[in-house]
């Protein structure tokens, strides 16, 4: 039987209610939701009662706050639970046109870009063969969510569309299964000796893939590497036992960062990267302290307008009243500034220090969306 857990607070904090079937109005057993325990199966959540409005498909795992779900808001009124699905084969047709007329492809594989495979911005109709999949409203799986099972769907309306513009789509897999496995030992096709398992949780460690989903040619590392490029050529995915690691597109440490927690990340979109590209990495250990504490200031060398911030900003500008941050000081804890608001775009990793221009903590300008604590969750 499935189970999800809704938490009114961040960091699953606050009043609570465990669900374990459909529920069409979750409203007598919470006022808003910001963080969510997903225990077993597939779950579909509704921004609105009876099945309507915004649609976030969630996986097994834990979800500390609502950005971590896509979530526009702390608002969940109706929820539907699917097991995970048990075929082998993932089959869809979709149609440049209502009732499966126009030009028309088959997938069985995901689709980053609707547009560079299908050369159509909009998809009208669909056929659902085989499997679960999840449409988004942008490419590289950003946007509005819709969930689509086996089934003909005539119109964009009969999946929930708010019209008919997909910009990518990919198969409901659950991604846990492997590596939950591979730690209890009930996978046969998967053989490690015991002591693999003790190392996860005495040596940090982080080990890249040339190919998606855990696949090809792939190479383990404990410590700072300047330059990965001896070891493979491309990166697609990436498995995270221990710690925090920054990945840079470039040797030296150069180019591109992205902060990365424990966990899987079957594709390099989960890790919000640009391209396949990473060339050198550094180790974070965990940060030990109680307390975080930064200031950001509005002009170089602490000039202009300070503030001082103890908690995550989803959005400078609502608080700060700027859109840029020339300077900073972190007096406590490691810290991520984004590019653009709710976490989204380049990421910068901060540790204790004094930053006198963007230019110290990597920036290729000041602009600063938001920020927020790096924490082990």
């Amino acid at each position: 039987m499935g189970k999800i857990t809704f938490y009114e607070d961040r960091n699953f904090q606050g009043r609570h209610y465990e669900c374990s079937s459909d529920c069409a109005d979750l409203s007598p057993y919470f006022s808003r939701c910001n963080s969510i325990r997903v225990d077993s199966d597939w779950w579909v959540l509704y921004e609105r009662p009876n099945y309507m409005g915004y649609q976030y498909v969630l996986s097994r795992g834990e979800y500390p706050d609502y950005q971590r779900w896509m979530g526009f808001s702390d608002c969940v009124k109706s929820c539907r639970s699917y097991p995970p699905y048990q075929g082998g084969t993932y089959r869809m047709k979709i149609y440049e046109k209502p009732d499966f007329a126009g030009q028309m492809m088959e997938f069985m594989d995901d689709c980053s870009s609707v547009y560079d495979r299908f050369h159509c911005r909009d998809i009208h109709s669909c056929q659902v063969l085989d499997g679960y999949w999840i449409f988004y409203e942008h490419p590289n799986y950003r946007g509005r969510q819709y969930f689509l099972r086996p089934g003909e769907y005539r119109r964009y309306i009969d999946w929930g569309g708010y019209n008919s513009s997909v910009g990518s789509f990919r198969r409901m897999r659950d991604i846990y299964n492997q590596l939950e496995s591979l730690q209890a030992g009930t996978n046969p096709s998967i053989r490690k000796p015991e002591c693999y398992i003790t190392a996860i949780y005495f040596f940090p460690q982080i080990i890249f893939y040339e190919d998606r989903n855990f696949q090809g040619r792939h190479y383990e590392c404990s410590s700072d590497c300047a330059d990965l490029s001896p070891y493979f050529s491309r990166c697609n995915s990436i498995r995270v036992d221990g710690d925090w690691w920054v990945l840079y597109e470039r040797p030296n440490y150069m180019g591109y960062q992205y902060v990365l927690s424990r966990g899987e990340y079957p594709d390099y979109q989960r890790w919000m990267g640009f391209n396949d590209c990473v060339k050198s990495c550094r180790i974070v250990n965990l940060y030990r302290g109680g307390t975080y504490r930064m200031k950001i200031y509005e002009k170089p060398e602490f000039g202009g307008q300070m503030m001082e911030f103890m908690d995550d900003c989803p959005s400078v500008y609502d608080r700060f009243c700027y859109r840029d941050i020339h300077s900073c000081q972190v007096m406590d804890g490691y810290w991520i500034f984004y590019e653009h608001p709710n976490y989204r775009g380049r990421q910068y990793f901060l540790r204790p220090g004094e930053y006198r221009r963007y230019i110290d903590w990597g920036g290729y300008n000041s602009t600063v969306g938001s920020f927020r604590r790096m924490r082990d969750f």
